[in-house]
């Protein structure tokens, strides 16, 4: 089920029609973990302090910004709530634009904008007059405490938002064969021309597969089915065994000192009490002897 990760509203002045927005691309990945290599255990990350070496709790972490000489600026919670930030509740439009003169490279991610129920009939109205004005409505949001760039267009009759890179997010090519003065002949032309027109067709999205996760998933299995497997819990339980076994064997051998003392101790003590109770039937045997 798709989560929420934005509510407001599609701001046209003091109008707005109320949306909720959801991620509309996840990636398929096997979730490949790092791991130990002689046990299998897991390896895991610590935020550590470069200052003192000591691990950090979430509760003493802050954001802040380092200045060139290495003085840092911390900015916390507090001081990001007094930022202004007016598209935290509402996707403010700015204008309607031509699609064509959007290049993909501002491009960045994709959602899915749910109406809710009060707002589904000046949702609709919004998507077939953007369909037929055949423009897409460029408009600004803030996304996780960060103000974004964005576009509204229809697909399936669903808006999408597209956010997009701000202008000086956008790199500058600069490589040196832009420098040169590179000939190409007009037959040169002509025929890498036609050889794209030859191989010229729809996009199918469902031609395409991840031939390289399907590999990875192939070798997994293989690896499962030759019982090629770690198990990573069992080792740290004979490794908790053998722990606990060599800490008994240490307090064994540091009590037997104190043991081969006390029994010694009991010895001599039961040999006094035995000389004790003789040297006692002796003395009355001696007096009944003498009466």
């Amino acid at each position: 089920m798709m989560r929420t990760v934005w509510k407001g509203t599609i701001g046209f002045g003091a109008f707005g029609i109320p949306v909720k927005v959801y991620a509309a691309t996840e990636e398929h990945s096997v979730g490949l973990r790092q791991l130990h290599r002689t046990d299998g255990g897991r390896v895991k990350y610590l935020r550590v302090c470069e200052l003192d070496g000591a691990e950090v709790p979430p509760t003493e972490i802050v954001k802040g910004y380092q200045m060139p000489g290495g003085d840092v600026v911390m900015v916390t919670e507090d001081d990001f709530a007094g930022l202004p930030l007016p598209t935290a509740r509402s996707m403010d439009v700015r204008a309607f634009a031509p699609m064509e003169q959007i290049d993909p490279i501002y491009f960045a991610k994709s959602y899915y904008l749910e109406p809710e129920p009060a707002g589904t009939k000046p949702y609709v109205l919004f998507c077939e007059a953007l369909q037929h004005s055949g423009r897409v409505a460029v408009v600004k949001i803030a996304l996780r405490q960060r103000e974004t760039l964005g576009v509204l267009r229809v697909r399936d009759q669903v808006l999408m938002l597209e956010t997009m890179m701000w202008p000086d997010e956008i790199r500058t090519p600069d490589f040196p064969f832009q420098h040169e003065d590179v000939e190409i002949r007009p037959g040169e032309l002509r025929t890498a021309v036609r050889m794209i027109e030859q191989l010229a067709g729809d996009f199918e999205p469902k031609q395409y597969v991840d031939q390289y996760r399907d590999a990875l998933e192939e070798l997994i299995q293989a690896k499962v089915d030759g019982d090629e497997v770690v198990q990573p819990t069992a080792a740290e339980q004979a490794a908790g065994v053998t722990a606990l076994l060599a800490a008994l064997q240490n307090r064994v051998e540091e009590a037997l000192p104190a043991v081969t003392k006390a029994k010694t101790a009991a010895r001599k003590a039961a040999r006094s009490s035995a000389a004790a109770k003789k040297a006692a039937g002796k003395t009355r045997s001696k007096a009944k002897t003498q009466n």
